[in-house]
């Protein structure tokens, strides 16, 4: 009984030396290739990703630096009173957003209203409102206006007119306050 090992020797010694040559020639290519596609091709197409990959880690650095900077300030001042904080969020409303926006506060929640506030004002709100008066957006409930703001000096127009105007924003916001501190 001849075993696979045996019959495979008998079959290779039966092949003249040309097509013994051939049959090592194909088995090194395929070697090759099975090399190429397992070792070195993922390898080069790391390395040529590199670069790009290494200026988006740098872009993401900087940004975590910079939202690090912005938190190390809030984390520094010295914690505000619920009192404090709805004074702060009253004076910023006034000053960013003015009527288009109406405050309500219950307990250590505080809620916006809005009809028709500027997109540019509420982030700007919104930014102060984390600062100065230290309160977190808990819930937002925003719908594009039906009329948007003109550019200036000219009238608004509702959306879907040839003008490009800037998109304003109906809806609430529900923010936390900060917690009452014992003093």
């Amino acid at each position: 009984m001849t075993t696979p090992d045996s019959a495979l020797q008998d079959r290779w010694k039966a092949l003249a030396p040309r097509e013994q040559n051939l049959v090592l020639a194909a088995g090194a290519l395929v070697a090759l290739a099975l090399l190429w596609w397992v070792a070195v091709a993922p390898a080069l197409a790391t390395l040529r990703a590199a670069p790009a990959r290494h200026a988006t880690l740098d872009t993401q650095l900087q940004r975590m630096q910079s939202l690090q900077a912005e938190a190390q300030p809030l984390q520094a001042a010295p914690p505000s009173s619920p009192g404090d904080a709805v004074g702060a969020l009253r004076t910023a409303l006034a000053q960013r957003l003015g009527n288009t926006a109406q405050l309500n506060v219950a307990g250590d929640r505080a809620t916006i209203t809005l009809k028709g506030a500027s997109a540019d004002a509420l982030a700007q709100w919104l930014a102060q409102a984390r600062s100065n008066a230290r309160a977190t957006p808990v819930e937002a409930r925003l719908t594009r206006s039906a009329t948007a703001a003109a550019p200036a000096g000219q009238t608004p127009v509702t959306l879907g007119s040839p003008l490009v105007a800037m998109p304003r924003w109906d809806g609430t916001l529900v923010l936390a306050l900060p917690a009452a501190t014992a003093r």
